[in-house]
């Protein structure tokens, strides 16, 4: 079953780490094995399945949940969120490619040579103009291979018209997110507070979100933010660099 990375408080690959089983809500440990005898013999009921690891109260402290796992939920139920957040909205994008991108017609008239940047604004731009105008922020970070993939490609010609109506769009590459232990799923963050994390199935569909509140989760958001905005390249500098690389 898929495993969703919560976080580490180890360096350089070291355990420990928290994963979340996403079928379940199950929380998987990983950490250095018990072998003291003394714990050992220590351990209550015992199975012979069992094994036990060693992990550092911070850990626990900084990325166990403290809430009960929440249920996923079509997006369509958080779209007000985009218009009724107060100061911030803020992405972090980690896939290769979205099948919702792959299956729109602007997908065909990227293909098609267009230049879909200059495009008439569409609703989500206007949004983004009516929000930034409010004084609000609309902000992401995309995660990007090197050499870019198809979906990659398509979304930094789109995202340069994004720009354009207010959202503040920057490229990370996925060794620099790697090196700074970002989280491998994509999630909206809501005025540092309401974190909404994407469901996807093996073909890159959207299968719902989760809404969370749980301190751990919006505080690991809050951390890979800080973290992956500051390395960051803005999207026109980015577009830039690709173009004098091909």
């Amino acid at each position: 079953m898929p495993l969703r990375f919560l976080g580490t408080t180890s360096d350089d690959g070291d355990c420990p780490t928290l994963y979340e089983v996403e079928a379940t809500g199950d929380i998987l440990v990983q950490g250095d094995r018990v072998t003291d005898p003394a714990q050992l013999a220590r351990l209550r009921d015992v199975k012979a399945s069992e094994t036990f690891v060693t992990v550092p109260r911070d850990l626990l402290v900084r990325f166990a949940p403290r809430t009960a796992a929440a249920e996923v939920i079509p997006f369509s139920e958080v779209r007000g969120m985009f218009s009724e957040f107060k100061h911030t909205a803020w992405r972090l994008e980690t896939r290769r490619g979205y099948a919702t991108d792959r299956r729109s017609a602007k997908w065909e008239r990227w293909k098609a040579g267009a230049d879909i940047a200059a495009e008439p604004l569409d609703a989500w731009r206007e949004n983004v103009q009516r929000q930034t105008a409010a004084g609000k922020r609309f902000e992401r970070v995309r995660l990007v291979d090197e050499p870019l993939t198809e979906g990659q490609a398509f979304l930094l010609a789109s995202g340069l018209g994004n720009v354009a109506a207010g959202e503040d769009i920057r490229n990370l590459s996925r060794a620099e997110a790697a090196r700074l232990g970002l989280p491998g799923h994509d999630f909206w963050l809501f005025d540092s507070r309401t974190v909404v994390r994407f469901v996807f199935d093996e073909d890159d569909i959207t299968l719902g979100v989760v809404v969370s509140e749980d301190p751990a989760e919006v505080a690991a958001a809050c951390q890979a933010r800080d973290a992956a905005w500051h390395y960051a390249v803005a999207t026109a500098e980015y577009a830039k660099r690709v173009r004098s690389s091909t």
